[in-house]
């Protein structure tokens, strides 16, 4: 019985992103540039909701929850990764694999909510301008985003439980450069149909069901802005929805390339492939993509920089 616990408890090897190649060690310069970028890009979107008062709107609140999210999931991944190229190992533990698998599917399950919940937020802005103070006031912020942490970490709990019961079958090697659902799935020895109907069954509810009520309520915006007279409604209108429904393309559409398709049908690097672009380059563009086409956010931006500057040159006449 010892042993038996012994051996479920041993390390995993991950095969990385990388090997030690010219190319590849451009490549994971590329790759920590990229990271830095994503990390110094939500953190500086966070700090400005929380600094200016005219981003204190549920809108934006909900924005910097999707911010906090991509930090999460870049943060998660990313420098295991790195350290384990430098280092030259490859190993992660088996406590360190389930929490790690933990906190990306929380951060995961939690931003296809948060992303629905969000289209609920341009639909009222949009369809019921006069009442949105009402509809979508704080506490109905609030709630949305307790929400979907909650049923994002609940959902990733209970996936992380039941999957690392499983036995794995030696030499433990994930194919992936973190510890991936799809990818520890491949090292289960025995029959797991019915497991995998219930994570189909799970990805429908994630994935599928937001879809569907994100175009739900693009739908009724598309008609709402259809019967708009003025030309700069319109616009105005489009402006305010294309951030959103940019980073809605990206995000479910990554998730579906790497959770909807059958298992016979993954390989090693589409995997890697559709991870890199949910992982990292998804919360990359998220704040480049609010801050580069909304203007409320690129204002705020400014004035920040101009307060600071201002401030820096009152303690240098000072000193």
């Amino acid at each position: 019985m010892w042993q038996r616990n012994q051996t479920s408890l041993a390390d995993f090897i991950l095969e990385g992103l990388f090997d030690d190649s010219l190319t590849h060690l451009f490549l994971f310069s590329l790759t920590t540039v990229v990271f830095l970028i994503a990390v110094s890009g939500n953190t500086l979107t966070i700090l400005l909701i929380l600094a200016d008062p005219r981003l204190h709107t549920p809108m934006y609140f909900l924005l910097s929850q999707l911010s906090f999210m991509d930090l999460m999931h870049v943060s998660t991944t990313i420098p295991k990764m790195a350290t384990n190229y430098l280092s030259g190992k490859k190993s992660i533990s088996f406590v360190g694999c389930a929490t790690q698998h933990f906190l990306y599917l929380s951060v995961g399950g939690a931003e296809c909510l948060l992303l629905a919940l969000m289209s609920y937020d341009r639909y009222v802005a949009i369809c019921h301008p006069l009442r949105y103070t009402v509809l979508m006031n704080r506490k109905v912020g609030l709630m949305m985003a307790v929400l979907s942490w909650l049923g994002g970490s609940i959902h990733s709990l209970i996936h992380t439980v039941i999957l690392m019961h499983f036995p794995f079958c030696a030499p433990r090697q994930i194919y992936h450069f973190y510890c991936e659902f799809p990818a520890v799935m491949e090292l289960v020895c025995g029959d797991i149909a019915f497991y995998e109907i219930t994570v189909y069954i799970s990805s429908i509810l994630f994935i599928l069901l937001p879809i569907f009520l994100v175009s739900t309520s693009y739908a009724f915006i598309l008609h709402s802005v259809i019967q708009m007279r003025s030309a700069g409604s319109k616009r105005n209108a489009f402006a305010t929805c294309s951030s959103h429904l940019t980073v809605v393309c990206f995000w479910f559409g990554a998730c579906m390339f790497s959770y909807m398709r059958p298992r016979s049908q993954h390989t090693p690097l589409q995997d890697k492939v559709g991870s890199v672009f949910y992982s990292i380059i998804t919360p990359t563009l998220n704040p480049l993509i609010y801050t580069l086409r909304n203007k409320d956010v690129a204002k705020a931006l400014r004035r920040v920089l101009w307060r600071y500057i201002i401030t820096q040159r009152q303690q240098l006449q000072l000193s």
